[in-house]
């Protein structure tokens, strides 16, 4: 049978490397919709960074964007289907534990209106000068959503909205460290662990060895890229073995996990993709060899066959 939903990653994986989504990637993801499919993007960014990506694309309208790593759905058309904050007491408690990496920290609001767009404020951060150097590029792209606030503590005052997540972004080794900080307490649940009944929140990691660049996200326990995955399809009335999810990074393991068939990525990190033959994940062309294209092209030949 094929695949009712197929989960596909942004960065990484639908992108390549100059950010673009190539002609047979496209071509791919419109004869599934044609099939009956729904194409559900799946990413780290914020709904309206990933729609700068998707809108071009044209997609069916109602199919779903899982963003924020799962703290967000939305539809193409922006409808929310489901958002989790994280407690403004623990966004606070973050802050204090975090205090030596505080120059690397953004806080992400969700102000996604009808449109899909941002104002300033979707993105806080309390020091601009680390960040420009580790994520210039992101930081150039969403500088009229980001506001500075110092002491950043300041953004979350009682009677305002909730963050949705917490980052923290620079090189491999630093954030190696300030994820050893976070997982020393036991309300923090560890990159890719899969109990977090007892936690107050999760990590998700992003790792770029080619650029020395980690990004480590931390989401309300519980919320992952799987765990929107799991509301979307019962919604849709479909189980995760009617999902293919194609993947490139560690922030993508839960959903590759979740899904009944999984595609990996060939320009995954080396450590990542040891585990793919004992997970059964089927490893693809990289995101500049349109690998999305391969997998897909290769359940729906499956079908034909």
């Amino acid at each position: 049978m094929p695949p009712r939903l197929i989960a596909i990653d942004l960065d990484g994986t639908l992108l390549n490397s100059s950010g673009k989504v190539s002609t047979r990637n496209l071509a791919a993801l419109k004869l599934a919709e044609a099939s009956g499919i729904e194409i559900v993007i799946s990413t780290g960014r914020r709904h309206s960074f990933a729609m700068q990506v998707l809108r071009d694309l044209h997609l069916q309208p109602t199919s779903a964007v899982v963003s924020s790593n799962g703290t967000v759905i939305r539809t193409i058309d922006s409808n929310l289907i489901h958002r989790t904050h994280l407690p403004l007491s623990t966004a606070r408690w973050l802050c204090a534990h975090l205090n030596d990496y505080r120059n690397t920290l953004v806080l992400t609001f969700d102000l996604t209106g009808p449109d899909g767009e941002d104002s300033r404020g979707a993105l806080v951060v309390e020091c601009l000068d680390d960040l420009h150097t580790s994520i210039g590029r992101w930081m150039r792209a969403n500088e009229r959503y980001i506001a500075q606030v110092w002491p950043i503590e300041n953004a979350l005052h009682p009677g305002t909205d909730p963050p949705i997540q917490l980052m923290l972004c620079g090189p491999i080794e630093r954030m190696r460290q300030a994820e050893a900080r976070l997982v020393e307490h036991p309300l923090v649940t560890p990159v890719g662990a899969q109990d977090a009944s007892n936690a107050e929140v999760s990590l998700h990691r992003t790792t770029y060895p080619e650029t020395d660049l980690t990004l480590l996200d931390i989401l309300p326990a519980m919320c992952s890229k799987a765990s929107a995955l799991e509301h979307i399809a019962e919604l849709r009335g479909c189980a995760p073995a009617d999902i293919l999810a194609i993947g490139d990074n560690w922030n993508d393991v839960a959903m590759l996990r979740l899904a009944g068939q999984a595609a990996l990525m060939s320009n995954a990190p080396d450590d990542l993709k040891t585990l793919a033959p004992t997970s059964g994940w089927k490893i693809v062309p990289s995101n500049d060899e349109d690998g999305v294209a391969v997998a897909i092209e290769s359940v729906l030949n499956q079908v034909l066959a």
